[in-house]
């Protein structure tokens, strides 16, 4: 009884006054869920990722969902839940994952990442949480679960769910395809939502109809067959970091495109009429530069930021590292260096394809003097939602019946490499409902989600069933 008053009076200080005792328990089952370091990157959490899998399980039975399990794969288990009322009724597969990125550099995070924190900004002036995995993607998945609690509260969920909650997203999820494959029966449905995205503003909301696709390689270049007294051999061999850094600077031309012959063989060409209807979402520079304290925006020429982050290609490294990196000073000449590169990629473009074009590019332009590995990690197509669409129309009316104000169509910059596949074997469309911001830090040190955008996507989830039943029914 003490905690739960004290629970109560803390988040009236941060929040305000909560409308419901139901609403301070769930965003305090949230903040339990954010302390279990589910990192899938990492072998040595498995049994912290193991923990989070069971953790959903139990959320979902504490809402009487049936048929409840957490399921092994080959890598780590998926958790699987229903309700279903009718088969005569749709039903809807909700999609998401538990498992969460790496917290490097642990030291740039103003609070232990997995010990969540609610901090008022001045963008979340209502309070954010900031914890590993706030918005990507534990708290927007546990969204759908409060929305079909609340549904059913209140005796208003109108069709079937389906749950399928995995612990491989954010290393590529490599056996989930063969799960879906394997249960194909249990998960038949028509409509796959995910909140796994972004909402633009809270003023402005926008709904993700595009998502790019991703290839995402590692590359080791070798010198000498061991590290060198920097001193003694300095001048005589290849330092293989020097050559790394310099292969990389030649994967971009002077207007800051991919230099890899090919690459841009099979990207789209959109007319002005198309960029300006891109445009309906638009982002502010300005804003845009503050939020990430530079002074310069930086991307290929010719193309509006947005354009930049949602329907051009990209190539980024995402790591790099060789040689001594402790404290103080080694001189050596390292015998390894080694990079993560990833590739944003646009539709037609094959992640496969362009896999294998960097891979003969980065080797072909390597010197005589080190030799060049390349290691495919994984990759995923683009995806395009349609607009006319059911799912796409009752998500439109959620959000104007929520916000006040019709959304607008945005592509994103992201990448849900699943996506394509879901449609391919199950034969649905994916609809996209996301409700974090560019400025929740997702990857980075100090990811947050605020409180207010967690219980509007709660709100909006709700009114996303009724909208979607009654276009079912106009339909049939």
């Amino acid at each position: 009884m003490k905690d739960s008053l004290f629970w109560g009076i803390f988040m009236d200080k941060i929040y305000g006054t909560m409308q419901t005792q139901l609403e301070q328990n769930q965003l305090h089952e949230l903040l339990e869920f954010l302390k279990i370091p589910s990192i899938s990157a990492d072998s040595s959490y498995k049994q912290s990722v193991n923990e989070a899998a069971q953790w959903v399980a139990n959320s979902l039975k504490s809402i009487d969902c049936e048929s409840v399990a957490v399921i092994p794969t080959p890598g780590h288990p998926v958790v699987y839940g229903e309700y279903m009322i009718d088969n005569n009724l749709p039903t809807i597969l909700v999609y998401g994952h538990y498992d969460v990125q790496p917290p490097d550099p642990v030291d740039l995070w103003d609070s232990p990442p997995f010990e969540p924190v609610i901090k008022k900004t001045d963008i979340h002036p209502e309070g954010a949480i900031f914890a590993r995995g706030a918005c990507d993607d534990k708290g927007q998945m546990f969204m759908h679960i409060k929305a079909i609690e609340n549904l059913k509260s209140k005796g208003e969920l109108p069709c079937n769910v389906k749950f399928m909650i995995e612990g491989e997203e954010e290393v590529g999820s490599d056996h989930l395809e063969g799960f879906i494959k394997d249960h194909l029966d249990k998960l038949r449905c028509d409509q796959i939502l995910i909140s796994d995205t972004g909402i633009n503003s809270l003023t402005k909301p926008a709904i993700t109809t595009g998502l790019r696709g991703l290839s995402y390689m590692e590359v080791t270049v070798t010198g000498p067959n061991r590290d060198l007294h920097s001193g003694l051999y300095g001048g005589t061999v290849a330092n293989p970091i020097n050559i790394l850094c310099e292969m990389i600077a030649s994967l971009h031309n002077e207007d800051y495109q991919v230099n890899i012959p090919g690459f841009y063989d099979q990207v789209i060409d959109y007319t002005e009429t198309e960029r300006k209807m891109i445009e309906q979402a638009p982002i502010d520079d300005k804003n845009f530069k503050q939020s990430l304290a530079i002074k310069r925006l930086h991307g290929e020429s010719g193309f509006t930021t947005l354009e930049r982050k949602s329907i051009r290609p990209t190539l980024d490294v995402n790591g790099i590292w060789g040689g001594y990196t402790g404290e103080g000073a080694k001189t050596v000449i390292p015998s390894q260096a080694h990079a993560k590169i990833s590739m944003r990629l646009v539709p037609n473009q094959q992640w496969e394809t362009i896999s294998q074009l960097f891979e003969n590019h980065f080797k072909s332009i390597a010197p005589e003097s080190v030799k060049v590995t390349v290691n495919t990690h994984h990759g995923g197509q683009a995806y395009l939602t349609p607009t006319d669409d059911i799912g796409y129309q009752a998500a439109s009316k959620a959000y104007e019946k929520v916000f006040g104000v019709a959304p607008v169509p945005l592509r994103d910059g992201g990448s849900i490499p699943i996506v394509p596949m879901f449609e391919e074997v199950l034969g649905c469309k994916t609809l996209l409902m996301g409700f974090g911001l560019d400025s929740d830090a997702i990857h980075s040190p100090n990811e947050h989600y605020g409180i207010r955008n967690f219980f509007l996507g709660i709100e909006t989830i709700e009114a996303f069933y009724s909208e979607y039943m009654k276009l079912w029914e106009k339909n049939t």
